[in-house]
């Protein structure tokens, strides 16, 4: 149905105004949203971590992890350089921070549509010819107005899901970040260790040459067959490659960190500096309160949500829409005719429209709605219980890499002293060299060994907080399902 004002007089023109006036407040206050009411999915959350066991307690709210830059709990100045500049110029968490303005913009147009839209036009015209009395110019000027009320809730709905959408978006940038400075720690760290072992290869290197000396001396004094001077070489020759390895794997971390902290290699030094070894308790919190401080299983869930919006949006197919239109505008043979009395033209209009057959189609959108909504529950329940392992994954890791320790450093010091005793015993030749080069391997093989244990325990650290969210928390919040 649609009313023309133009054509009713003045009084009928103004209680028409009045009834659609009348019309649009009944609609917007009658309007009602076909949505599903939205509930987080529920899914089973233990009471506490299965491998936690006696090393760790749950978190309080006041613990350092809940907020702050969680890698400082490292105590590397360094380190902390490098994560503020992570921050800052990471091409990754870049391309995250535009992608959430661009959410939230979509958040403003579909919050526009809400409103009703203004525009203006203007215009000339020139015609005649031919003898006619109706050649001449004409000038029209209007301003016109249109409104959908939002009586089904599809615009609320759509709403809802650009603003969840939104909040996906929200984190999944928490997530690049989390994850741009977990892959620093890591590059860090293990750039430290490969420094650590390029100083022990080469402490090591130099006994090597000490015991290839004394190898030749008694190769020359005739003492021993000089199957010993090349067993020395190849002992020394092996160290030199193990060496070569180290500071190529050391240049590949210092790549991988220049990177990430939006530098070309090429730009870029990390010069070697002391190892800082510290390996921060970590307090694991309760497993429920992964449901906030994960900034992937958030994004998960406020998926979910937005699937949820969508049902609304494709069921207010359904029922039949209003739109109501207004227009006023002027017409004259010039610019300052525009304001004659005359020359006012105005409109006022209804229209309503409704779907009365489409085989299905409808039906079909909103069955479509509903499985996308099914799929992203799933998903939802498979981030959290991945969210779980990966928790109980770094705990169980943690633990063992701690006992490990103490006996790797045991390790070491029996290795050691029994290379040293060999090789003094070969000085009196009361053993052959082989059994020197044994203990020589093996004093090597403990000593990287625990290099590689102690980076092992922080790169466990540093992944369990952030399998428990980096201590990020959710800002819509809300207790958890």
């Amino acid at each position: 149905m649609i009313v023309h004002a133009s054509l009713l007089p003045p009084r009928a023109y103004a209680t028409r105004t009045a009834r659609l006036s009348s019309l649009a407040l009944a609609l917007a206050l009658t309007a009602c949203s076909v949505a599903p009411v939205y509930q987080r999915p529920g899914i089973a959350t233990p009471v506490a971590f299965k491998e936690a066991g006696a090393l760790w307690q749950p978190a309080a709210p006041a613990d350092a992890l809940d907020r702050g830059p969680w890698w400082t709990l490292f105590q590397d100045a360094e380190l902390n350089r490098l994560a503020k500049q992570v921050q800052l110029s990471n091409q990754n968490i870049a391309a995250a921070v535009a992608a959430y303005a661009q959410a939230q913009a979509l958040v403003r147009e579909q919050r526009a549509a809400l409103f009703p839209s203004l525009g203006a036009s203007a215009g000339a015209s020139r015609a005649g010819g031919g003898g006619s009395s109706r050649s001449g110019t004409a000038v029209q000027a209007a301003l016109g107005a249109d409104w959908a009320p939002d009586l089904w809730g599809r615009l609320g709905s759509a709403v809802d899901s650009a603003a969840a959408g939104a909040q996906v978006s929200e984190a999944d940038l928490a997530s690049a970040r989390l994850s741009a400075v977990g892959a620093l720690v890591a590059a860090y760290f293990q750039l430290r260790e490969a420094d650590a072992e390029i100083a022990l290869l080469l402490a090591t290197v130099e006994g090597y040459e000490r015991s290839l000396q004394i190898t030749q001396n008694r190769y020359a004094a005739g003492v021993v067959a000089r199957t010993d001077v090349l067993q020395a070489q190849t002992q020394r020759a092996n160290a030199l490659a193990d060496l070569a390895t180290a500071r190529q794997n050391r240049a590949r971390f210092e790549h991988a960190v220049a990177v990430l902290t939006g530098v070309a290699p090429a730009d870029f030094s990390l010069p070697p500096a002391p190892w800082e070894t510290t390996v921060p308790a970590v307090p694991p919190g309760i497993p429920s309160t992964l449901l906030q401080r994960r900034p992937d299983i958030a994004a998960a869930e406020r998926a979910v949500a937005a699937a949820n919006a969508q049902v609304g949006v494709q069921r207010s197919a359904y029922f039949p829409s209003v739109s109501l239109s207004a227009s006023l505008g002027r017409t004259g043979s010039s610019v300052s005719g525009l304001f004659g009395a005359s020359g006012a033209v105005w409109s006022l209009g209804v229209s309503v429209a409704q779907t009365l057959f489409d085989a299905g189609a409808i039906a079909a959108r909103v069955q479509g709605a509903e499985a996308g909504r099914d799929a992203k529950v799933a998903l939802y329940r498979q981030t959290v219980l991945t969210a779980f392992q990966s928790v109980e994954d770094q705990l169980s890791a943690l633990r063992t890499l701690q006992e490990q320790e103490p006996l790797r450093q045991e390790a070491v010091f029996a290795a050691e002293r029994t290379e040293q005793q060999l090789l003094n015993r070969y000085r009196e030749g009361q053993v052959s060299y082989t059994e020197v080069v044994t203990a020589q391997v093996s004093a090597l093989s403990a000593r990287r060994a625990l290099l590689q244990l102690q980076v092992s325990r922080q790169l466990a650290a540093a992944s369990l907080v952030q399998a428990l969210g980096g201590g990020w928390q959710a800002p819509w919040g809300g207790a958890p399902a």
